[in-house]
């Protein structure tokens, strides 16, 4: 009796989209100005490492930052939308209570018939849907993925708010993730506690035809900071055991891209050379679900994370979720 060959999955592809809009910090300065908040480029990079993000326009939804990125990531790995089959969409802005920004994004691509769904895991949300792709196309329920990471953040931000407001950017990132007899996904590493569920959420919904509660997004900044740092540390260092990896077998590292001090504080624990970072948040600002894809396809097409490389991809978020995969690319 033949013993079937393993069955593995591998990122054939990559992509990504940003809303032509940037606001620089001096942008966001005039902005809040206008409100009666006061904060300057200095304050916001000396704490973020933020200088700049992008913010979709009126009546650009979700799934069109998705479609983008999507596009970009099928022509990457030589696939068309028709060989698709399974699409997973992890974002904490839909387009709408339901259906799901999967679905509505099948359609946009012009395609129908395969698995679709949205994953709500807010900014590990990517890392959660690339180990729950990983696992159905080991158990044989799919061959060709096509993972998102998408978020219009500008929509649910508290503009009087200084904190929370000059932090976050809208995005897409997108990955095609395809069966392989030779292993590219090594391990996944996934927690959340939901004790922590009050120091990041937007804790509004929709009911009885008008919202109920605060639809605006609400951070305790220095809780999130300390968790964060902690649980990445430990997210990295557990995904590694369960691979069979070191820290020395690492060629780069892309966390989530938060905050600039944290992301450095996981690279020095893992004893990461710096260059060996890859940081968009500077460009980008905190992109939620999009912000792991963004930077790893920033970090492939400049040449960067090249073909062979092993890569640790790290998600930290409100939940509280956070979560690592590690895989050569």
């Amino acid at each position: 009796m033949n013993t079937p060959a393993p069955r593995y999955s591998r990122i054939t592809g990559t992509g990504s989209h940003l809303p032509p809009r940037r606001l620089s910090n001096d942008d966001m300065v005039a902005l809040l100005a206008a409100r009666g908040v006061e904060t300057s480029d200095a304050w916001i990079v000396e704490r973020t490492g933020i200088r700049a993000r992008h913010f979709a326009a009126d009546g650009v939804a979700c799934s069109d930052l998705a479609l983008a990125a999507s596009r970009a990531a099928l022509q990457a790995a030589g696939r068309r939308a028709e060989e698709v089959d399974l699409i997973i969409v992890a974002t904490s802005t839909p387009d709408m209570v339901f259906p799901s920004t999967a679905a509505i994004l099948q359609h946009k691509l012009g395609v129908a018939g395969c698995p679709a769904f949205d994953l709500q895991a807010v900014c590990s949300g990517f890392v959660y849907a690339l180990a729950v792709a990983d696992a159905m196309i080991r158990a044989g329920s799919a061959r060709c993925a096509l993972i998102v990471g998408a978020e219009i953040f500008s929509r649910i931000l508290d503009f009087d708010d200084r904190t929370t407001c000059v932090l976050f950017g809208d995005g897409a990132g997108a990955v095609v993730l395809e069966a392989s007899p030779e292993p590219g996904i090594l391990a996944s590493d996934l927690h959340a506690d939901g004790r922590h569920v009050g120091i990041l959420c937007v804790p509004g919904t929709v009911a009885g035809g008008r919202v109920s509660g605060d639809p605006l997004l609400k951070m305790d900044g220095p809780a999130v900071f300390k968790l964060a740092v902690g649980v990445l540390d430990s997210t990295a260092r557990a995904v590694l055991a369960r691979a069979g990896r070191t820290e020395a077998d690492l060629d780069w590292l892309i966390p989530h891209q938060a905050n600039i001090r944290i992301m450095q504080g996981t690279a020095k624990k893992l004893k990461l050379a710096p260059e060996k970072l890859i940081v968009t948040v500077d460009e980008h600002g905190n992109t939620s679900a999009a912000s792991v894809p963004l930077a790893l396809d920033v970090a492939v097409r400049s040449g960067r994370v090249q073909r062979g490389d092993t890569v640790m991809l790290e998600g930290v978020g409100g939940g509280f979720t956070w979560g690592a995969v590690l895989l050569d690319f």
